[in-house]
């Protein structure tokens, strides 16, 4: 996964990828250590698929950009796909799965 740290970068992201997987994830929590490890995992199983993230403790200010821009209550961990710049799944916490995110 790619990582991104600012509303910039997000908004290229979104005008430049046609679909990505996204994930709000934080250092220090252990159950957002082991969604990045599903996004990961799926990742490296599809290929063909984006993935990136933000470290919520460091990019603070776009975590809360994308909960405002898009209406959806912050969480960590919380992952995401865009399509066409627009979330058409999101889920948090024990949600975030590797054969979830290949069922979407």
């Amino acid at each position: 996964m790619k990582k991104i740290e600012t509303i910039e970068q997000f908004e290229q992201l979104m005008t430049k990828e046609h679909r990505v997987f996204f994930l709000k994830h934080s250092l220090t929590c252990p159950i957002s250590a082991r969604a990045y490890q599903e996004v990961d995992q799926f990742l490296r199983k599809h290929p063909s698929e984006k993935g990136y993230f933000l470290a919520v403790q460091q990019s603070r200010e776009l975590s809360n950009y994308i909960a405002q821009k898009f209406g959806i209550k912050h969480e960590s961990p919380q992952a995401f796909l865009f399509v066409n710049g627009r979330p058409v799944w999101h889920d948090s916490h024990y949600q975030i799965t590797a054969d979830r995110l290949a069922m979407i």
